[in-house]
């Protein structure tokens, strides 16, 4: 090779990237960070916002949350292969999953599991012949049809889901138990939340765990 073709080349080489090369970076750092992004909504982790006062007080309209997906086994995008989980829902867990019928996001809480018995009495839940204390429990003064409901067995691979604002929610007494493979995640912690009605953030719920 010449000098002037040697020297021409290393020329070539040292040749700073135009804006072409620049632009295809961005692209492919901006491809990569969305697929990234995408796997981590589908199996880790997903906002949800409260629509509705179904979990009132415990959750409110408004509220924006965090889910746990990788927790209960996180269902793999476009099939219905499930990753395997870490535990299995619990008693008390908060809960984000696919109305069975609707094709909707729901959220409420665990009441009961496989093979137990719930009933309610005067809105009082029994589970196998036992009372719950329930703390996050929101109730009128109104005692309706759903106050009284079972005795019902949980079947295997099934939940019984309820609403923390007992008379404003559809939950198992008006839908039926929760088929496991309709689960999201568990309901983690308010990353943020908003007062419609005053048109301004509550502070205050910021960082709450959910329990």
């Amino acid at each position: 090779m010449s000098p002037r073709k040697a020297k021409k080349a290393d020329k070539d080489r040292k040749r700073k990237p135009g804006k072409k090369d620049v632009a295809m970076e961005w692209i492919k750092s901006i491809v990569i960070a969305l697929i990234l992004a995408l796997i981590t909504r589908a199996t880790v982790v997903q906002a949800f916002r409260i629509p509705t006062g179904s979990m009132q007080d415990t959750l409110l309209v408004g509220d924006f949350l965090l889910v746990n997906k990788f927790l209960y086994g996180s269902r793999i995008p476009f099939t219905d292969i499930r990753l395997p989980r870490v535990q299995a829902p619990k008693a008390g867990d908060v809960i984000v999953f696919e109305h069975p019928t609707e094709g909707k996001d729901y959220i409420k809480r665990c009441i009961g599991l496989p093979g137990d018995v719930v009933e309610m009495r005067n809105d009082v839940v029994y589970v196998n012949e036992v009372a719950l204390d329930e703390p996050y429990r929101n109730l009128s003064s109104y005692v309706g049809p759903m106050s009284n409901y079972g005795p019902v067995k949980v079947p295997k691979g099934h939940l019984f889901m309820l609403g923390d604002n007992r008379h404003n929610s559809r939950d198992s007494r008006s839908w039926g138990m929760l088929d496991q493979k309709h689960l999201k995640g568990k309901a983690m912690v308010i990353y943020f939340s908003w007062n419609h009605d005053k048109h301004f953030p509550r502070f205050g719920r910021i960082g709450d765990l959910i329990r």
